[in-house]
């Protein structure tokens, strides 16, 4: 009897680590794919039968009871976070698990860059082969809308970062990320504000740190700018700034600005009308957006580019005019020579 008993349990035994080598094996061999890469997104919520379903279905060439049973007592099944994920034909189950548990997400980017209209931003998102196009077939309003934003021009209300999220994400996640952002840095802008600016609202600073944003060549020089829209607003003196001209044009705008333009009527053209006009012109990044709140102290009311990126400023008429003759139409005369 106990010869019997003896040889029963070292079968056993045996039987026991047999299975063990065998699970150890699957488990820690790769596994195998329908692709060289696979994608699998997991929706919060997911169950671990479907989080199993949905990674075979993404191109992981397994059982899904298998892959199920695995998830489920390796203890660690509750941890599994949502996200967007990409499996290379080297990994195991066991480093599947261990990507999903630690949320090592196959992330991506967009950088929205500074000065960017709204037009460049959608067509930036558009290129995007990593996001979802959910805005593809939506109207401005209605993005805005989405966003929760109903009645906001979309222009400027962006903040220009760079952004990451995983393949697959939503265009409108990305968008509603970089509004909050913008919302965000604003408000802390305008609640910090230097005091007696010539601005009524956060929404007015955001405007003229836009045109501050398209005007500046030289950073040293964005706070002078600044000062010259503010000491043209408080004496009520036409912004004339050719962004704003420019961006009112739109696509018919083919890079030459000519006199004519400075005199047609519409609603950006601050050569025509008085004060702000009634939306940003783009995306201004951080450093604009504190130099409209924080311009520096001088009566400037003119300046002009230099040529090298930087600018002269002028506090009156006759000094600007005799700056234009030096760095522009001297420039101009030395190209036609």
């Amino acid at each position: 009897m106990k010869t019997r008993f003896w040889s029963g349990l070292s079968l056993l035994l045996l039987a026991v680590l047999l299975g063990a080598t065998v699970c150890a094996w699957w488990v820690l061999r790769p596994l195998p794919l329908t692709a060289s890469r696979v994608d699998l997104s997991i929706e919060p919520g997911q169950s671990v039968k479907t989080i199993a379903n949905q990674t075979v279905m993404s191109g992981v060439d397994v059982s899904p009871s298998l892959l199920y049973y695995f998830f489920k007592f390796s203890g660690q099944s509750r941890y599994i976070r949502a996200g967007s994920y990409e499996i290379s034909q080297a990994t195991s189950a066991w480093q599947l698990l261990n990507k999903l548990v630690r949320g090592e997400e196959n992330l991506k980017s967009l950088t929205l860059v500074e000065g960017w209209n709204w037009r460049q931003l959608r067509q930036a998102m558009d290129k995007s082969d990593y996001l979802k196009h959910d805005t593809v077939s939506l109207s401005d309003e209605e993005i805005m809308s989405h966003l929760g934003k109903k009645g906001i021009a979309p222009e400027g209300r962006f903040y220009p970062d760079t952004y990451n999220f995983g393949k697959g994400s939503s265009d409108l996640d990305v968008l509603r990320r970089a509004a909050k952002s913008m919302d965000k840095h604003l408000e802390y802008a305008w609640n910090n504000r230097d005091l007696a600016l010539p601005l009524k609202s956060a929404d007015e600073a955001l405007v003229l740190a836009s045109i501050v944003e398209k005007e500046t060549g030289l950073a040293s020089d964005r706070r002078m700018i600044a000062s010259v829209f503010h000491n043209r607003l408080r004496i009520q003196m036409p912004l004339q700034t050719d962004p704003t001209v420019i961006y009112g044009m739109g696509a018919s705008f083919d890079g030459n600005l000519r006199r004519v333009d400075l005199k047609t009527d519409h609603p950006w053209n601050t050569y025509v009308h008085k004060g702000l006009p009634p939306t940003p012109i783009a995306m201004p990044g951080l450093a604009a957006l504190q130099a409209t709140l924080h311009p520096a102290t001088s009566k400037a009311l003119y300046f002009v580019a230099r040529g090298n990126g930087s600018s002269q400023f002028s506090e009156n008429l006759a000094d600007h005019n005799a700056a234009v003759d030096r760095y522009q139409r001297g420039q101009m005369a030395d190209k036609a020579q």
